[in-house]
């Protein structure tokens, strides 16, 4: 019988591991693949349902809600610097009315009619005869919505008289001067977006749900040294403030549109994508959404999209068609059916 390492002990004057047999080495591990960053969105709903507070809401239908939960973060190019979108991958999101909508916002628009005429019905519930009567628009045409998202971001500080008006050249153009600062004055602590305006809430058939964007331009750190240096291509960032967080049907939609947005912004002025922070303060879920998002939870998201801007880079922020779009390898599962409370 061979003697044991401790019979051996440190008397032979040499070390005891060389006399040994030597293990095999064993084959490094692979490292573990990182979480598909939709298990995020997946997670907060399981939270949600799990936790939170049963609480009534404006529209009647009652909700379970949760303040302030951890933060979502969204890549917007892979390792290989391609263009990403977060398009949720658990069920079908509305893509073409992701696209139009924001465009609708960019334009500075606040009639719910020409997304209406797309076959875009989202804001109809809100622009209709009934509703603007309910919470005391009676003097407003049907569709006009009053100075929301679109006319804060573009006319901010204006007096707003209705839908038809032509606000050229009045208030803020709060989007444009976001351009200027990421090309002109990256570093900047200010290039914020912001749709919430006190003053004009009480306007407005619905104060904005997601209210309040900040980018942020990064640099290699290779970038930092010396002078005279070709500065390295930006890297653009998001951070996006949400109030009111509809976890069923208007989550998904908002983070759609502001990676969207974070895309066409880096298009024109020459950054590369980078993430897209998304914050929350209320967020819930609707009591007639539950059985729908229970089916959701079972699924496994899938690989989100690549994003393709047909457009020359640079140019405008504004003139934006849906067609300069284009989405590759969304396969997404079904739709889910979940009612839009108003």
């Amino acid at each position: 019988m061979s003697p044991s390492i401790a019979e051996i002990g440190p008397a032979s004057g040499r070390d005891v591991a060389l006399d040994a047999e030597q293990p095999e080495t064993a084959a490094p591990k692979p490292a573990p693949a990182k979480p598909h960053e939709e298990h995020q969105y997946l997670n907060l709903i399981r939270d949600i349902l799990k936790r939170g507070e049963h609480r009534p809401d404006r529209t009647g239908t009652g909700t379970y809600s949760i303040f302030a939960p951890p933060q979502l973060k969204f890549s917007l190019s892979d390792s290989a610097g391609t263009p990403i979108l977060p398009l949720l991958t658990t069920k079908r999101v509305f893509l073409h009315a992701v696209i139009a909508e924001l465009l609708w916002f960019v334009a500075g628009s606040t009639s719910s009619l020409p997304l209406s005429a797309q076959g875009i019905k989202i804001w109809d519930g809100n622009g209709s005869r009934a509703y603007l009567d309910s919470v005391g628009l009676d003097h407003r045409a049907e569709g006009d919505l009053g100075p929301v998202y679109g006319f804060q971001w573009r006319h901010f500080g204006a007096a707003y008289v209705d839908a038809t008006t032509d606000y050229t050249g009045q208030g803020v153009d709060q989007l444009a001067e976001v351009v200027h600062k990421l090309k002109h004055a990256p570093h900047d602590r200010r290039i914020i977006l912001s749709a919430w305006n006190p003053a004009d809430v009480k306007k407005m058939a619905l104060p904005p749900c997601h209210m309040f964007a900040q980018f942020y331009v990064s640099f290699p750190r290779e970038g930092r040294h010396g002078q005279g240096e070709r500065r390295p291509r930006g890297v653009l960032h998001a951070l996006l403030y949400q109030r009111s967080c509809d976890m069923g049907l208007g989550v998904p939609f908002n983070i759609a549109s502001y990676a969207l947005l974070t895309h066409m912004l880096a298009h024109v002025c020459a950054l590369t994508p980078g993430t897209l922070t998304h914050t929350m303060g209320d967020a819930h879920v609707y009591l007639d959404h539950v059985e729908a998002l229970e089916t959701q939870l079972t699924r496994e998201p899938r690989d989100f999209p690549e994003l393709q801007i047909v457009r020359e880079k640079g140019g405008s922020i504004d003139g934006w068609a849906v067609e300069d779009f284009v989405v590759k390898g969304y396969d997404p599962h079904k739709g889910i059916a979940m009612k839009m409370s108003v």
